[in-house]
């Protein structure tokens, strides 16, 4: 996963060029789902595709960045109005765990 105006391949300094687009799925507010199309480049020197995220995603993470911060921040959790199902409280934990 690269980020936006990442030029260089992060694994061997290669250059990147465009590949294709791919759907990306990401959960937002109240559960909705929404679409984004997400760039992929290639290395031109060791062939390896990486995506180009936008900030509002975390690489491998169904949920917007916007929830995931939230949640690590405290200020979203299982009892928040509105956040009562998505993400669910093992989610949750999850990420406590693992992204601090």
């Amino acid at each position: 996963m690269v980020m936006n105006k990442v030029l260089a391949c992060p694994d061997c300094e290669g250059s990147l060029r465009y590949y294709d687009r791919v759907l990306r799925m990401v959960r937002t507010k109240g559960g909705v789902i929404v679409y984004f199309k997400i760039q992929r480049l290639r290395c031109t020197g060791c062939g390896r595709t990486h995506r180009e995220l936008p900030e509002s995603l975390f690489p491998y993470k169904q949920y917007e960045a916007e929830i995931i911060e939230g949640v690590l921040e405290g200020i979203i959790t299982p009892n928040t109005i509105g956040y009562e199902d998505y993400p669910c409280e093992a989610t949750m934990l999850r990420w406590l765990r693992t992204l601090k």
